[in-house]
């Protein structure tokens, strides 16, 4: 399984890494990423795989929003099957 993990908030050191350990620590594997800052604020988008991870998409979805309180930035995780219904025209 697949899900797009979006993170916005105001650019700071760190971000990409915290996100990134967390993923890691949980054995997420990052299949795609991109990350910009429009206007002083920090916006990333990554694809990552399931298969293999030690936690449910309903854990990581926890695991992040805990962590996106800490540091201050929005962190929203979707299945990917999900995301691409919403964004088909």
């Amino acid at each position: 399984m697949n899900a797009i993990i979006t993170v916005v908030g105001s650019d700071k050191v760190g971000i990409i890494a915290e996100v990134s350990a967390l993923l890691a620590k949980n054995k997420v594997n990052i299949a795609d990423i991109t990350q910009t800052i429009l206007s002083g604020n920090f916006v990333m988008m990554m694809m990552v795989s399931l298969e293999g991870a030690a936690v449910s998409i309903d854990e990581l979805r926890t695991i992040l929003g805990k962590a996106s309180e800490e540091m201050g930035v929005e962190i929203n995780v979707m299945a990917e099957k999900v995301f691409s219904s919403m964004h088909r025209i």
